[in-house]
């Protein structure tokens, strides 16, 4: 089993930062991708940023070039560095990890409890 562990949300104003870290622990051998996904208030769960395992990113268009994606595998923790904030970012922020069995015959998804981020205009 893997637990993923989510921390650094919190209440900021607008044109602020905040810095989520997750870190996974459990019955791990190798992580692939890490990622980012946000759910606002009657809204649907969206994909904000994703990582590799090699370090290639993605993002949603919504925050290029205010938010950061990265990861420590030596630590199986993923980090996501928010800047200029802004209210329409506010939303219940989950970790998730595709975590491959071992051998490596399956890939099973995990995510975190989700962490509350809450941009004040």
């Amino acid at each position: 089993q893997v637990q993923l562990v989510e921390s650094g949300g919190g209440l900021v104003q607008a044109g602020g930062s905040l810095r989520l870290s997750c870190a996974a622990s459990g019955s791990i051998f190798s992580i692939n991708a890490m990622g980012w996904y946000r759910q606002a208030p009657g809204k649907q769960r969206e994909l904000v940023a994703v990582i590799t395992s090699g370090g290639s990113t993605n993002y949603a268009d919504s925050v290029k070039g205010r938010f950061t994606i990265s990861r420590d595998n030596a630590k199986n923790t993923v980090y996501l560095q928010m800047n200029s904030l802004n209210p329409e970012d506010t939303a219940v922020y989950y970790c998730n990890a595709e975590v491959p069995s071992h051998p490596p015959s399956s890939v099973s998804d995990y995510w975190g409890q989700g962490t509350q981020v809450t941009v004040s205009s």
